[in-house]
């Protein structure tokens, strides 16, 4: 494990007081109760779920080859030749009261032995304890600081927590934790909990998932310290407005992609669960006139749920 030295440093660690109203659990403050369950709850209910679990048809790759696979939200799977990586798996048809829209694009049972897990933090879209504990032999999880509590007890054999720009190397792999504007409180009495992307390296191939994040100019030093190859960017959960604070739309997700100076734009984190007011379809839709706009539709790849991309 190695620490270079920090120009972003992890968020000071405070105690929260007690929220006084249901807007204050999240640090948007956008909704009430009522709004809450119109829009979250009731209008998702009233949505008959699409997709289907595929069986995926993984391809031979050969060294320096990797294949790429959208399960859905922001869960994907990544193979090389001698390394297979989940990045925050969820198989979940419900979170709590929400409805998943659309089905993942595959099944836990169709997953190949899983080597490396890796969580960006701990909100129940991104870390789904039901689904780790069906992974097929998990060996690593890596997480932010704060989540080992979680991350024990679930079937890895071996959890470490980062912090940021902190690096863990494996054999020939390596992963580094990177800043992100976002929180990583899973209730409300855990803000000591941290969150973050994570940049993979392996067989001369560097790829960046953001986790979840609003647009922040720390995006620059990522692509600075670690420019990535392919960028898995979220580009859902934006309205209302004050979603902004803590996520980010295809308009900044653009800037995001531009600011890394990645070859690829991988868009997640839309068209599963519904989590903010934007329209379930709108997020792609808009990225792909912005992508012709902007003359980047060539680099970007918005992926099918279950079905493998060679890059």
């Amino acid at each position: 494990m190695n620490l270079p030295t920090e120009s972003l440093a992890a968020p000071r660690r405070v105690r929260r007081r007690l929220p006084r109203s249901f807007k204050e659990l999240t640090p948007s403050h956008a909704f009430n109760p009522r709004t809450f369950f119109k829009e979250m709850v009731w209008k998702a209910l009233l949505t008959r779920r699409t997709g289907q679990n595929r069986r995926p048809i993984f391809p031979s790759l050969v060294s320096g080859q990797l294949a790429l696979t959208w399960i859905g939200h922001a869960s994907f799977l990544i193979q090389f030749t001698n390394l297979n990586v989940l990045i925050d798996p969820n198989f979940a048809n419900w979170l709590f009261m929400l409805k998943r829209i659309k089905r993942a694009g595959l099944g836990i049972k169709d997953l190949p032995p899983i080597d490396l897990v890796l969580l960006t933090h701990a909100h129940f879209d991104h870390f789904h304890k039901r689904t780790l504990r069906r992974l097929p032999s998990p060996k690593i999880a890596v997480t932010p600081w704060g989540m080992g509590d979680l991350a024990r007890g679930v079937g890895f054999g071996r959890v470490i927590e980062l912090e940021w720009w902190e690096s863990f190397s494996h054999g020939d792999w390596k992963v580094t934790l990177t800043p992100s504007q976002h929180w990583g409180a899973r209730v409300l009495h855990d803000d000591h909990r941290g969150y973050g992307g994570f940049v993979l390296e392996h067989q001369g191939r560097r790829i960046y998932h953001a986790g979840d994040s609003a647009y922040f100019s720390g995006f620059r030093e990522i692509g600075r310290r670690c420019r990535p190859e392919i960028a898995l960017l979220p580009i859902g959960t934006y309205l209302p407005d004050a979603f902004r604070k803590v996520h980010m739309g295809p308009d900044e997700a653009i800037r995001v992609f531009k600011d890394l100076g990645a070859n690829w734009f991988v868009p997640m984190h839309f068209g599963a669960f519904k989590l903010s007011f934007e329209a379930m379809d709108e997020p792609a839709r808009w990225l792909n006139q912005l992508a012709r706009q902007n003359n980047l539709t060539r680099h970007i790849k918005v992926l099918e749920e279950g079905v493998p991309q060679v890059f």
